[in-house]
């Protein structure tokens, strides 16, 4: 294994309890700051929504920047003190955690408020965009290669890494349609019409049921690959890497104590 990855000998019992992702996620010497900025930042954001009357997002970013010093303060003390692939994995598990809260908002608001699926667009919806989900996934796929390469090598690392490029195909098959038919509208004249929320490779619409390849075929009818709405589609993306993640993860860390 490359020596830059490693986790030092002295640490490793660190890990050695039985749920050491909580462990690694804990801020130690600064849970009073992180505290803090939780407790702040959930404030401010109340008082930007009853008081000033911000929009929801606004509020929901104004709380995330809040408890970022603090955290971001953290991944810099675990990269001394365990390297860059335990670090990697600590940051990946808190923003991609955050990131499937806003997939879980996205479905509760549709399946259970009843909001349109315009409305439906979580925390944060100016980050409901292609743009956004094409750079946040090749993110995530780059860092899970890095984390696999550092030493993650299990059988839900395998998985993982596996989902993360499937996902990111997906997300890049996307993008690429949105920017085609952004084009396309150009060339019309139109320049007033969004884009956003065209059907990817799998869900109702997709290339797998619309596809003149898979036409006549049973991969055109899979129950919810082929009829599932987008947004159910993204939903169990986020939960099944997610999940592989945290797995993944576990096995990892239980296998770096003395």
């Amino acid at each position: 294994m490359n020596q830059t990855f490693a986790i030092p000998n002295s640490t490793r019992a660190i890990f050695g309890g039985p749920l050491p992702l909580l462990q690694l996620l804990h801020p130690r010497e600064l849970w009073r700051p992180c505290l803090a900025a939780l407790v702040v930042g959930a404030l401010a954001a109340v008082v930007s929504v009853r008081v000033w009357g911000w929009p929801l997002w606004v509020a929901s970013a104004i709380a995330l920047a809040t408890f970022l010093a603090p955290t971001t303060l953290k991944w810099r003390k675990d990269w001394r003190r365990f390297g860059l692939t335990v670090t990697l994995l600590g940051a990946l598990l808190t923003v991609q955690g955050f990131h499937t809260i806003e997939h879980v908002a996205q479905w509760v608001q549709y399946h259970l408020l009843f909001w349109s699926m315009r409305q439906s667009s979580g925390f944060i919806s100016p980050a409901n965009a292609e743009w956004v989900h094409f750079v946040w996934n090749w993110g995530v796929l780059i860092a899970v290669v890095v984390l696999v390469r550092g030493g993650l090598r299990n059988i839900w690392g395998g998985l993982l890494l596996g989902v993360a490029i499937a996902h990111t195909v997906e997300h890049t098959y996307t993008f690429v349609r949105y920017l085609m038919v952004l084009q396309d509208l150009r060339e019309l004249g139109v320049t007033n019409v969004t884009a956003q929320g065209l059907a990817g490779i799998l869900g109702r619409d997709g290339w797998l049921a619309r596809s003149a390849w898979t036409q006549g075929t049973f991969l055109c009818s899979i129950p919810g690959l082929t009829t599932a709405i987008r947004l159910d589609v993204h939903f169990w993306w986020n939960v099944v890497e997610m999940t592989l993640l945290t797995l993944a993860g576990h096995v990892y860390l239980r296998k770096t104590r003395v």
